[in-house]
Formats: C-alpha cells, sequence, structure tokens
C-alpha cells in the first residue's frame, strides 16, 4: 500500500510554484478555449507566460508557446484558424500569429512601444490595435537606450504612471497592420490619447474613447466615444453625458455601442457606481444607463496578491441584441450577470462566492470560459452556461494548480459578520492555522485593504493563509469607505478619512479580540496603499496592537498631493486642494498624530512607487526615530507599487517573510 504524501506547510516561496491562470478567450465557434499561464523562473526572478488551448468535447490541452517568453492579449480570428497575441521576447515586444491547426508563431510586427487590445477585421486581413512609441525608439544605439537622459523636459501634469515610470511623449492611437505583412498604419493622430479601440461586426467602423477636453490632465473623466472608418478617414464624435468611459461593444447589427462608465466627472476616488450604457452610433438612441437602480459597480473591485488588480471586462452582446453580459462586484465577490438590452433589473449567472477575473464568449454565447477564483483556488479555468435556469453548473476545464494545493495543509476560511458601533453589519473573513484547535490562545492579524474602493472577497489571498500557516489567526474585513455594498457604503469617508473606517476597523480588531481562541494581548495590525494609511493612522490613535507593519502607505496628504502619479485628483476626494481646505489635510493625515504612536513598527516601501513616493515611508520613519520609537525601514529597490502582487518573484518572498518576522518578534 503507497503511503499517502504528508501535507506540506505554506511557506512564502510556495506561490512561485503555482501555475497561475491569468486569461482566457473563446473560440469563435465556441469549440476551443485558449489560455495563458503564467510561472515563475527557477532564479525567482522573473516571470513568464505561455498559451495553451484546450479542446472542450475532449478536454485535452496542448500548450503551444515555450521558452523565456511572456504572452498576452490574445484575439481569435473570426473563422477561429490562427490567434494573434501580444508577446516579449528577449526585452522586445511585438504581435505574433499563430495558427491553430499546426506550425509556430510567427512574428507580424515589432517596434519599441506598447500594444494592447487587438482586434481582427471580419476578412482576416488586418488587425486593429491601440499602440504607443516609447521615447527609446529614435535611439539607435541599443546601449545609449538603457542610459538616462541628460534632462528630462516636462510640460503636462500626467508626466508619469506607477508600474510605467516616465511616460514617452508619444500618445496612444489607433494602428493596423495587414496579417500578410507590410508596415503598420497609423489611424489617428494628435496630442490625445485614443484608447480602447473596437470594431464593429461589419467590420466597416472602428470606435475608440479619447478625452479631448481643453486640460484631460485635470479634467481626467472628461471622456467621448468616437468612430472613425477601419480603412480611415475622418472621426466622428458621438454624444454622450460628460464623464469616464471605457471597454465599448457593438450590437450585432453594429448600430449601437455598450460601454461601462458613469455621468459624474467630478466622482470621488470610485465612489460613483460604473453603470452599463448603451448610445445610438449616430447618437440616436440617446446613452442611458441600463440599470440606473442597481447599487453596484460595473467592475472587478475584489483584490487578491496573485495577478493584477481592478479589472473591467468587456460588455458583450448575445447574438440576437436582446442581452448585455457584463461583470460586477457586490459583497466580497465579483459575477457575471445579463441585463436586458432595452434596460431592467441584472440576472446573475454565476456561483455567488467566487471571484470571475476573467470572461471570454463565442458568436452563439450558448456557454463562456471564465478564469474562476475562490479563497483555495489561485485560478482554474470554467466553463460556464450563459443563460440562469436556477441551477448554476459549471464544468472545470482545468486547474493548473490543483494537485498542488491539495498538497498543502491549508488553514480554515470562515465568513464572518460582525456589528460596527453604529449597529452597521460588516463583512469580514477569519482564517485560522492549520490543525486549529479552540482549546488555545493564539496571536492574531488584523489586514487592512487598499483603495480605498476595494473589497476583500472571494479570492485567492496568499499573504493571508502564508500568516495563518505560520500560526496567526488572520482577520480581514471590509470596513465602511471600501467597495462592494453601493455609493453609500463607499462615500461615508469622503473628505473625512481616518472617522467611519477607524472605528469600522476597531469593531473588526473587538471582534477579533473577544474570540476565546486569540490572544488578545498578541494582536498586530497590517495594511498596504490606503490599507498602510490606516495601520498609520490606527497606531497613532490606540496602543491596542503589539506590533504594526505599514506598506505603501500614505502618511501626509500635502505632500501626497504633489508627488503622487494621481495625488493632484486628492482635490476630489477631500473636497478641495491642500492650500484652500489646509485643515482639512492636516486632520486626515496619519502623521499629524505620529508622536502618538508607542506601537513597533516596520515600515515597507518600494524606491520606485510613483503612486505612494517612498518619500512617504522617509517621512514617518524620519519622524519616528527622532522620537526614539521602535520602528524600522525595509526599501525594496526598483519596485512600484504592486511589489506584492507583480513584484519581483524573489522581492515578495523577502517581503512576506520580513512581515512574519516582525510578527513572530513581538507577538511571539
Amino acid at each position: 500500500m503507497l503511503k499517502k504524501k504528508k501535507s506540506r506547510k505554506i511557506e512564502a516561496g510556495v506561490f512561485t510554484n503555482i501555475e497561475l491562470l491569468t486569461s482566457a478567450k473563446m473560440s469563435p465557434d465556441e469549440k476551443k478555449i485558449a489560455y495563458t499561464i503564467e510561472n515563475i523562473s527557477e532564479d525567482r526572478r522573473n516571470y513568464y507566460s505561455r498559451i495553451h488551448v484546450v479542446d472542450i468535447a475532449s478536454g485535452k490541452s496542448r500548450q503551444y508557446t515555450y521558452g523565456e517568453v511572456y504572452d498576452r492579449g490574445m484575439a481569435w480570428s473570426h473563422d477561429g484558424k490562427t490567434i494573434a497575441f501580444i508577446s516579449t521576447r528577449n526585452k522586445k515586444t511585438g504581435i505574433y500569429l499563430m495558427p491553430i491547426e499546426g506550425g509556430s508563431e510567427r512574428k507580424l510586427i515589432e517596434r519599441d512601444g506598447s500594444f494592447s487590445h487587438l482586434n481582427w477585421t471580419p476578412d482576416g486581413k488586418e488587425i486593429v490595435f491601440q499602440f504607443r512609441l516609447n521615447d527609446s525608439h529614435e535611439i539607435k544605439d541599443e546601449k545609449k537606450k538603457k542610459e538616462a537622459p541628460a534632462y528630462r523636459r516636462i510640460t503636462r501634469l500626467f508626466y508619469r504612471l506607477d508600474g510605467a515610470g516616465f511616460l514617452p511623449r508619444d500618445r496612444y492611437h489607433i494602428w493596423k497592420v495587414n496579417v500578410d505583412g507590410g508596415e503598420m498604419i497609423q489611424l489617428t493622430k494628435g496630442k490625445y490619447d485614443d484608447m480602447g479601440p473596437t470594431l464593429s461586426h461589419d467590420g466597416k467602423l472602428i470606435a475608440f474613447v479619447s478625452n479631448r477636453s481643453r486640460n484631460p490632465d485635470v479634467d481626467v473623466m472628461h471622456d467621448d466615444i468616437f468612430v472613425l472608418p477601419t480603412k480611415g478617414g475622418k472621426l466622428r464624435k458621438i454624444q454622450t453625458p460628460v464623464g469616464p468611459k471605457m471597454e465599448l461593444s457593438f450590437s450585432p447589427d453594429s448600430k449601437k455601442l455598450a460601454y461601462v462608465g458613469h455621468a459624474n466627472p467630478d466622482d470621488p476616488w470610485g465612489v460613483t457606481n460604473f453603470h452599463l450604457w448603451t448610445v445610438g452610433i449616430g447618437g440616436r438612441p440617446r446613452a442611458r444607463d441600463l440599470i440606473p437602480k442597481f447599487d453596484r459597480q460595473v467592475k472587478d473591485s475584489t483584490i487578491g496578491d496573485m495577478g493584477e488588480a481592478f479589472m473591467v471586462p468587456t460588455p458583450v452582446w448575445s447574438p440576437d441584441g436582446k442581452r448585455i453580459y457584463f461583470a460586477s462586484s457586490d459583497t466580497g465577490c465579483t459575477n457575471v450577470f445579463y441585463v436586458p438590452a432595452k434596460g431592467g433589473l441584472p440576472t446573475r449567472v454565476t456561483k455567488k462566492k467566487c471571484h470571475i477575473k476573467e470572461y471570454s464568449f463565442g458568436k452563439n454565447c450558448k456557454r463562456f470560459a471564465a478564469v474562476y477564483s475562490t479563497q483555495k483556488t489561485p485560478g482554474e479555468l470554467h466553463l460556464i452556461p450563459a443563460v440562469y435556469n436556477g441551477d448554476i453548473k459549471s464544468k472545470v476545464l482545468t486547474a493548473p494548480s490543483r494537485k498542488m494545493m491539495t498538497e498543502i495543509n491549508m488553514p480554515g476560511i470562515k465568513e464572518v459578520w460582525f456589528k460596527a458601533q453604529d449597529g452597521t453589519k460588516l463583512q469580514g473573513w477569519m482564517i485560522t492555522p492549520p490543525r486549529f484547535t479552540k482549546n488555545r490562545k493564539y496571536p492574531a492579524i488584523l489586514e487592512i485593504h487598499g483603495g480605498p474602493r476595494s473589497q476583500y472577497g472571494y479570492t485567492f489571498y496568499f499573504e493571508m493563509l502564508y500568516l495563518a500557516s505560520q500560526g496567526y489567526v488572520v482577520f480581514y474585513t471590509n470596513p465602511r469607505g471600501g467597495g462592494g455594498r453601493g455609493e453609500t457604503f463607499a462615500g461615508t469617508i469622503v473628505g473625512d478619512w481616518g472617522t467611519i473606517d477607524y472605528t469600522d476597523c476597531m469593531a473588526a480588531a473587538d471582534y477579533l479580540e473577544n474570540l476565546p481562541f486569540v490572544n488578545s494581548k498578541k494582536m498586530g495590525v497590517t495594511g498596504g496603499s490606503y490599507g498602510g494609511y490606516m495601520t498609520n493612522w490606527i497606531i497613532g490613535h490606540t496602543n491596542r496592537f503589539r506590533a504594526a507593519v505599514t506598506q505603501r502607505s500614505v502618511v501626509n496628504l500635502k505632500s501626497f498631493f504633489g508627488t503622487s502619479d494621481m495625488g493632484y485628483s486628492l482635490n476630489r476626494e477631500f473636497l478641495g486642494l491642500p492650500w484652500t481646505t489646509e485643515e482639512t489635510y492636516k486632520r486626515c493625515s496619519p502623521l499629524t498624530y505620529a508622536g502618538n504612536i508607542k506601537t513597533p513598527l516596520l515600515i515597507i516601501h518600494s524606491e520606485q512607487d510613483l503612486r505612494c513616493g517612498i518619500e512617504q515611508a522617509e517621512q514617518l520613519f524620519v519622524t519616528l526615530k527622532m522620537m526614539k520609537r521602535t520602528a524600522e525601514f525595509i526599501r525594496f529597490p526598483e519596485e512600484p507599487h504592486g511589489l506584492s502582487r507583480h513584484g519581483r518573484p524573489d522581492r515578495r518572498i523577502a517581503r512576506l517573510e520580513l512581515i512574519r518576522n516582525w510578527f513572530d518578534k513581538y507577538l511571539k
């Protein structure tokens, strides 16, 4: 009899063995699904992504691309014979074509720039896409491309972006290329960014979004929709309400567009619900919100730490034009819904307690492919019926990391609801260590999410599982000010951070320390971004936590306004500018209360973080050291704001171990 393999404990490096399903695209005939699997290199310094294709009927998968490549952005040709995709190989990026019936992929075009949104024309002769040149394309000497310029002349407000660095002079425009080869043809020009192209079903028109207001860097939500002939020609603007717009989708008869957006250009940071809208190509019928009474966001607000966050999947029309499918976040979940094209109440078509990270339909819209995640599943490929009939069933086509996960001694996960100080019900999840028993006392950690308008939920979060596996009770919650519970819930902290969000976090701490198996004298708190802000705020207002770790945090709102890549939009969140509402910025800044901090604090920040600049961490560290408080400062070189989700793998491991060691030092 074979001896059963012992379960492994989750250590910091375990995530590097996960084969992460990152995207899925259904073939037009709904017989195959192309998907990408992301792997981490053996030296734990790089990511690779390769394309696989599964035959739905047989369930057999085949890997199509190999080597040290990063493939993404797949698009099936209309006849289903070829997949176009974007690939980075040997540090060069281009568009490649891959025949499904056999043969190796072919490089179509390679340019020094950024590609996205590949669209095949119906005749299969051209591909339309979004593209922007890098500044280095003008430098012929490869060695000089790596050198910094003598100086940078900055003339616009939005000149850098976290994860991308300094933006090039060129703007995103709409281009096309013939699949038989040839030069790229530029279809739009000018000093504005043209984003998210999509083709009409008859192939005659391209629709895209562009902010062509007088000052788009300030009026960031003044988007318009434009159409132009695919063969090139004059642009035409479609009349829509002022506001943000994205993810355009033509109706089957090519007479309407669906899009995701709202009509509040002065919205704070993500309070107003993005909804599903439609508009006629000729401006008739007028643009209308199809789900005005649906108090949820039409986007993915659920955050984890495996891959990127905050995706907005494109709406999909049914072939008869009577339904439109979309994704929405609700109470810890991200699900797929449909709504009548005339408007009405949405119908959910996926199991509630899950995280649909991406979906893709074929031409018939009878079923769709979904990248499906749960709290114990990093990513599976599911095939799901497109119409809800009272019995939601999905078929698992591939689960690349299931075997590995079954060999791990997983912690226990439980959803809990508890009351805030004013009686409001709040949602949270408690993770208990493997082999948990109620007969002993455990140290505990409270985790606070970033955003603030995101939500924790039913998705895989390695950090939580890791800390629980090290012997901690981990509690993570969705306090007010966050997403997933509607506009009122999200808007409670506008102009007033550190108030009701703080008391909600303290209600979570009360719940945690009153559990009979939690050692109330050995509790820690941590969070990143806005969660780091709240960590700083908490330890400046209470000494109930024995230790804290603040990550990529905000400390001083006044300096954040001028140093963050998006800080200048803070006036919408705090109802004024630092020099017009100075008292608000000061009152809501954790640095104001740093003199009260007695809790041992570990500060973790990335040196290339352009969202929350490292000067935020520097201010807090210097302040605490001058007051002779217990504080340490960890700086990760080269990394942006999203280190925890997609930073260099060895640095992600180091970060997890640093957090665990700090809590071990003070809580064990």
